[in-house]
């Protein structure tokens, strides 16, 4: 008997997403079905592509629907490199594996994860100013002073979100200045947050916190931006604000913790965490009250099992989504089927040709992604789209000019 959802192929596609690139692994199996996955090479993880292509052959001849066992077997395979551009290699594998399984038994991907506990999710416009101060003329339209932070933050108040995240901003004259050190913007390997940074970031928040109303969920990225004395500064300088969580991203959880500890605010982190071993001392150390899962980089299944470890802890989860509208539909799945969910991440701000690229875009209302029953994950990428957006050579993260 031939052996059901058998691979003949993967591989890995990209296209150009304006400053970065998007790209795709694509599994087909002998019965015809296609299983796509999303992942990322521009977030610092150049290279994913590569391990992809290289563990392809001992994917091919296996069957979808063994997706934990060709995942085990590619996770033994490369285990002296384990995490990293490897884990990540790993965690698309397995989301393609899942589309693929899923279609096959023509069901929604949540069903393959124990059913969805929501038809629909909370979401909060993530990049908020981010994208349109820091990435112009990507966005539209652009933002260079406070009435341009202003007017968004009453767009997203009245195209009905309920939440929204921003990062470290500031103003010099009347213009909106970033701070992002620790991805090499500007080029400060100190990382100290000086009192012009903090004050004008407590401005930043207040702007917005004006213009979006008192009903507005804000949050606030701090990144890799500081170390645990600039973090505190921060956290002390706004201590009186309204701010639904502070995430902060640090590789030592008892620092962390001491944060937590003297923080006023919820403490979100860990989303460039992979594998649940990595998460771990973060629960123990009761460092976080959000865990933020890249699903992405982890795979689907194997971030059901952080979620599960998280849940024993007593800590919620959150997604960390701000690819493309692929990446967007595998964390709905997620996000659909875990209890211990806070609220989804996306980008609402899009380049002018993403709707092109999927056969289907997010649908949201009210501040809630709508869940489609759709086999799979709900949404495939369009290959004569991508092969007419060709990927850029400079993009990412690596793009950008230190100062």
């Amino acid at each position: 008997m031939p052996i059901k959802a058998r691979i003949t192929e993967l591989k890995t596609l990209s296209c150009s997403a304006s400053w970065r690139n998007y790209y795709f692994v694509k599994v087909t199996t002998a019965d015809g079905v296609v299983g796509w996955s999303e992942f990322d090479e521009g977030f610092g993880s150049p290279g994913v592509g590569a391990v992809i292509e290289t563990l392809a052959p001992r994917v091919v001849g296996q069957s979808a629907m063994n997706h934990e066992r060709i995942r085990e077997e590619l996770f033994a395979v490369t285990r002296p490199g384990a995490g990293g551009v490897v884990g990540q290699a790993l965690g698309a594998i397995e989301n393609a594996l899942l589309d693929a399984k899923a279609k096959t038994l023509g069901l929604p991907c949540y069903e393959l994860l124990g059913g969805k506990m929501r038809d629909r999710l909370r979401v909060y416009w993530s990049h908020c100013v981010t994208w349109r101060a820091a990435r112009r003329p990507h966005y539209q339209p652009e933002i260079t002073d406070a009435d341009g932070v202003r007017a968004l933050a009453r767009e997203v108040r009245e195209r009905g979100f309920t939440g929204l995240k921003t990062n470290i901003f500031r103003y010099e004259n009347g213009q909106i200045r970033g701070w992002a050190p620790g991805f090499g913007n500007p080029n400060n390997p100190d990382l100290n947050m000086e009192r012009k940074v903090v004050n004008g970031l407590r401005e930043h928040l207040q702007i917005i916190r004006e213009a979006a109303g008192p009903d507005m969920d804000i949050l606030l990225d701090l990144n890799f931006n500081a170390r645990t004395e600039g973090c505190l500064k921060v956290l002390r300088a706004i201590e009186d604000l309204d701010i639904f969580w502070v995430e902060i991203d640090t590789r030592d959880p008892k620092a962390l913790a001491y944060l937590r500890s003297q923080s006023r605010h919820p403490i979100a982190s860990c989303e460039t965490l992979i594998g649940v071993q990595q998460f771990l001392p973060y629960l123990r150390e009761q460092a976080i009250d959000v865990a933020i899962v890249d699903t992405p980089w982890n795979g689907v299944w194997q971030s059901m099992k952080i979620a599960a470890a998280a849940e024993a802890h007593e800590v919620n989860v959150a997604c960390h989504n701000f690819y493309g509208h692929l990446c967007t539909m595998m964390n709905a799945h997620f996000c659909a089927a875990i209890p211990n969910l806070r609220i989804m991440e996306v980008d609402i701000d899009r380049i002018a040709w993403d709707h092109e690229l999927f056969t289907h875009v997010p649908e949201y209302e009210n501040g809630h992604l709508v869940m489609p029953d759709r086999p799979g994950w709900g949404t495939d990428p369009i290959e004569e789209a991508i092969l007419a957006h060709p990927p850029i050579q400079v993009h990412g993260l690596m793009s950008r000019r230190t100062s």
